[in-house]
């Protein structure tokens, strides 16, 4: 067999060019797009126009193109609706400010209405059409949504199978009454399974020794979602221990005022200043990061996590409490670089807050504060 030969050198022909479909998407959507995983103020964020919306919106990306999700912030102005739509990606729902209602159905002889107000969480079962609207006449309201749009469009590499795709998925919606009614079960292992959260910042959360220092948890399992999402509370003077899995876990602060450290193994720590209204997203993939309550209260996220096909969320939020010596993803109290509590104490000093880590780290310069039973501290 001969091979073909070319008369140009493939050194000096030009590059091919491939195009990424998320990307096109954007592009044709003409929305803000930010690339960033740090935001003081989610309400601050500046937002255009958005058709397919109804409203105006931005899209948030993380400054890097392994994207599990992306998060997208929508406004819908005093007594308007969103534009009706249905999609093949799964969508969370966090209401950020005002007040009204959402309509799901597959048949309009089925349509489920419920309403939210700042605070809410709900999931869009997947290719079910839906509507919000707008309760308040004079003020406008945001939600915030995260998808798992681009690993899904850059699967099928095709809009119309994405946003015009009929298929109904009846095993996770067929329309029953009280669907998203707020009602939920409790499972061993803080397990809330649910498929409406009224009010994230007030949901009852329960102790996770393991994650350090009196913190509690409530494990949210939208129903038969890949998305997935949890609730952390730590006390005052206190933070988690450090872990790491891959990128894309949205932290939105309910509570308190802190930061949290970010660094690939062997590099620099970023330090990322919080406070309620804000938000932190884990960027790399095996990012190692750690989360401190400095101020005088508790502190409380809600964490967006998505989409990596099948069980993976819950198995990485399993995994999250083993030490990394022991083939976990968690680094201990006794193994974490001693200047990290030298910089949290010296930012408890600047909020005017006790350190009550002395149970757990012997150079701990404060009190005792909370040992292995969680307390909120509230």
């Amino acid at each position: 067999m001969i091979a073909q030969s070319l008369e140009t050198p493939a050194e000096v022909l030009p590059d091919l060019e491939i195009l990424d479909p998320y990307v096109e998407w954007q592009k044709k959507e003409g929305v803000k797009v930010i690339r960033d995983f740090l935001f003081e103020d989610l309400k601050a964020i500046e937002l255009e126009p958005w058709p397919r919306k109804g409203g105006k919106g931005a899209i948030i990306n993380i400054p890097n193109d392994i994207l599990t999700n992306d998060c997208q912030i929508v406004e819908i102005g005093p007594g308007g609706n969103s534009e009706p739509e249905h999609h093949m990606y799964e969508e969370i729902v966090y209401i950020l400010s005002g007040r009204g209602s959402t309509s799901v159905w597959f048949d309009e002889d089925q349509k489920q209405t419920f309403e939210w107000t700042a605070g809410s969480l709900f999931v869009i079962p997947l290719n079910a059409s839906y509507q919000h609207f707008n309760g308040s006449g004079s003020e406008p309201m945001k939600y915030l949504a995260v998808t798992d749009l681009p690993p899904m469009l850059r699967q099928f590499r095709n809009e119309e199978f994405i946003f015009d795709n009929y298929f109904q998925f009846r095993d996770r919606f067929s329309g029953e009454k009280g669907f998203f009614a707020g009602e939920g079960k409790l499972y061993n292992g803080r397990k809330w399974r649910t498929n409406f959260v009224p009010d994230a910042a007030n949901l009852q959360v329960h102790s996770w020794k393991e994650r350090g220092a009196g913190g509690s948890n409530a494990m949210l399992y939208l129903p038969q979602a890949n998305l997935a999402a949890h609730i952390s509370q730590f006390p005052v003077g206190t933070y988690k221990k450090a872990h790491r899995h891959g990128p894309g876990a949205h932290l939105l602060i309910l509570s308190g005022t802190g930061f949290s450290l970010m660094w690939r193994e062997g590099q620099e720590r970023r330090k990322c200043d919080w406070k309620v209204g804000g938000m932190v997203i884990v960027p790399w993939q095996d990012c190692i990061h750690q989360h401190f309550n400095a101020g005088a209260e508790p502190a409380r996220y809600l964490a967006l996590r998505g989409a990596g096909g099948g069980l993976r969320p819950h198995r990485e939020a399993i995994n999250a409490d083993v030490n990394i010596k022991l083939g976990g993803s968690q680094i201990e109290y006794e193994d974490e670089d001693p200047e990290i509590h030298k910089l949290f104490e010296a930012e408890l000093a600047a909020h005017g807050a006790p350190c009550k880590m002395k149970a757990f780290i012997p150079w701990c310069t404060g009190e005792v504060g909370p040992t292995f039973i969680s307390q909120k501290g509230d």
